[in-house]
């Protein structure tokens, strides 16, 4: 077992300076005390898409079958466009600037203080799968993914689809508006904790998306998902939580459910650390079905803040304690042999991830004009 003291002490900075050490995150053991009890697999293999609960895999990932283009399986088509910032209300943009970061409140060490962040302009694209099973007029459920294009994402629904594992769904694959963590609008974006990105998805995104593709999107909350990784994956959850009327299923790799909130936030003093810390625990159970991993080298701590807030693998494993706690329908993943946001690991578990999301999903019913 790690000495975690250590470890967390050697990735500080030292000071308040801007320039970090460096030193890579310490691999971390699955059984170590604390952590959630999980179930270890035969190494290769995944969680069956009809458990819950936790479960250890790897060191060794595979591709699943389903990541790679299959012969004579039916793609679908992939529609692009961008946006530009100055075509929206919500998010006109701002950025950081270069080779600066921001200084921690010495009364507060939650609270990081930026003074280099301003208005600037983006342009952001976004890639809307449609698969080859849509039937024109029918309202489609649908995948809202951040970081944007993700083309594995639409090689596993070709496959998964054809298979008849998942229904036909449109994935929106929208990237961010540039930059990360606080002060940039990536961060503005995804670490925020409040529905102002599902809204802006709703009101500006979604719209384009069915007149430029000519489709239709469920308003059924059970027929759609949001997807992520890193801050995109704490965005995913943000935009059920804050909204769980738009949105109730959620998938994340190495979700950032630590402190990176900016502005300071009273009202969620903590940003998404917050959500294991109190929010869930104290908060009612929402109809959120969850899907969640980290790898045994994530993220620890790569800032300037002393807040104790900034460990990735023990921000998903305090996460997972919480949801069980709470009693949600939720899979949880620990990887063996894997970083942060894995692509290995991507390729070896999305196919099954997205099974699991989807298996109780049942279509609503359009209602007889007669």
């Amino acid at each position: 077992m790690i000495n975690l003291t250590v470890a967390f002490g050697a990735l500080f900075y030292m000071g308040w300076s801007a320039s970090p050490a460096i030193a890579q995150p310490p691999t971390r053991d699955p059984h170590t005390p604390g952590y959630v009890s999980a179930t270890e697999l035969q190494d290769g293999t995944n969680p069956s898409p009809k458990a819950n609960g936790n479960f250890i895999i790897g060191p060794t990932h595979q591709p699943a079958p389903e990541a790679t283009v299959q012969a004579n399986v039916p793609q679908g088509t992939i529609y692009r466009f961008t946006i530009e910032s100055k075509d929206s209300k919500i998010y006109p943009g701002i950025a950081r600037e270069p080779n600066t970061f921001g200084t921690p409140d010495q009364t507060n060490p939650a609270k990081l203080i930026v003074t280099t962040s301003h208005p600037a302009p983006y342009t952001r694209q976004v890639a809307v799968y449609v698969p080859k099973q849509y039937v024109p007029g029918t309202a489609a459920p649908f995948i809202v993914g951040a970081d944007g294009p993700d083309n594995l994402l639409f090689t596993v629904l070709d496959n998964l689809i054809a298979e008849g594992k998942v229904p036909p769904m449109v994935t929106i694959s929208i990237s961010n508006g540039s930059g990360d963590a606080q002060g940039s609008e990536r961060g503005l974006e995804y670490d925020t904790m409040s529905g102002t990105y599902a809204e802006f998805v709703e009101k500006e995104i979604l719209p384009l998306v069915e007149s430029k593709c000519q489709i239709k999107l469920t308003k059924d909350p059970a027929g759609r998902a949001t997807m992520g990784g890193s801050s995109g994956g704490s965005c995913a959850l943000i935009m059920a939580w804050y909204h769980p009327e738009l949105y109730h299923l959620v998938l994340n790799y190495s979700g950032t459910y630590i402190n990176q909130q900016w502005p300071w936030n009273p009202k969620t003093p903590q940003g998404a650390w917050g959500f294991h810390e109190t929010i869930i625990p104290k908060s009612r159970l929402k109809p959120l079905r969850i899907w969640m991993e980290v790898g045994d080298r994530d993220l620890f701590n790569p800032n300037v803040m002393r807040d104790g807030m900034h460990d990735w693998v023990l921000a998903n494993e305090n996460m997972a304690k919480a949801l069980a706690a709470k009693g949600y329908q939720y899979q949880f993943i620990f990887a063996r042999n894997a970083g942060h946001v894995d692509n290995k690991v991507r390729k070896q578990t999305l196919p099954e991830a997205l099974e699991w999301l989807w298996k109780d999903y049942q279509p609503v019913k359009a209602k007889s004009k007669n």
